[in-house]
């Protein structure tokens, strides 16, 4: 009986033509295609010109899908299947759920790395990525759930002089993709209720935009500034720096148009 194989396939961080060329030969070889775009989104694509590219059809799963994962495991038992995931491989836990699951049923599982907002954010930004603690990330409230942990997280990094990259929601069943400026008044907001002192107007943050396309934006600034921005169409990402280095500062005045009295 042919034995099975579920590989995961990082699709880098905007369009179609992130993939790599590994990523790309190993999908061309594969029986089955999946793929999900509700822990990532390509925003500068979408699944047909995937689909053009890789010469294959792909099939979208839901949420559900992917976190029952039976579906999937059934298909990889006999089957060489590719699972495409935005930015890097098994960075959600999900993904590293699905993967444990297959070896434990004798499913081979191997991984095409590519390029992730993890590192991308720093790197635009110039901030050293080993400076970063624990990465939080903003829901959109829902009636009354309307968690209070990203502030803590920022809270504990920001006492330990780390940065925090802060994720913002990506809401596929509401059709909401979170912004820059409504992250920034979801904390302000939470600084309502915690009352720590720490999510201020003259904060220093950082906020990058499509990261991995031929314009990001890149800014920083205290929040009484940045919250007024417009930072052009997501996808958007917030970090709040801790200590910075004169090498950090140098990046962020040259890079992100940070204003020298906003360091005072």
């Amino acid at each position: 009986m042919k034995k099975g194989e579920l590989i995961f396939v990082g699709l880098g961080l905007y369009d179609e033509k992130d993939i790599s060329l590994k990523g790309l030969e190993t999908a061309r070889k594969c029986d089955k295609i999946f793929t999900e775009f509700y822990t990532s989104l390509l925003v500068g694509s979408n699944i047909e010109k995937l689909e053009k590219m890789i010469g294959k059809k792909i099939e979208n799963l839901s949420r559900r899908e992917v976190e029952d994962g039976e579906y999937i495991l059934r298909e990889a038992k006999s089957k060489k299947v590719a699972f495409l995931v935005g930015g890097d491989p098994l960075s959600a836990t999900t993904h590293v759920d699905l993967r444990i699951r297959a070896e434990k049923q004798g499913i081979n599982t191997k991984i095409i790395h590519n390029s992730s907002i993890f590192t991308a954010v720093p790197g635009l930004l110039g901030l050293q990525h080993y400076k970063f603690g624990r990465t939080t990330t903003l829901m959109f409230p829902h009636g009354e759930f309307f968690p209070k942990s990203p502030y803590e997280v920022i809270y504990e990094n920001k006492s330990r002089g780390l940065h925090t990259l802060v994720l913002l929601d990506i809401d596929k069943e509401n059709g909401r993709l979170m912004t820059a400026n409504q992250g920034i008044e979801l904390l302000l907001e939470m600084e309502k209720s915690v009352k720590r002192g720490l999510i201020k107007e003259d904060l220093l943050i950082c906020v990058v935009a499509r990261a991995g396309s031929d314009n990001p934006t890149v800014k920083a600034g205290r929040i009484k500034r940045l919250v007024e921005e417009d930072f052009g169409p997501p996808l958007h990402t917030i970090v709040v720096p801790g200590e910075l280095h004169f090498m950090e500062v140098e990046a962020l005045v040259n890079f992100a148009g940070l204003k020298r009295d906003e360091l005072e």
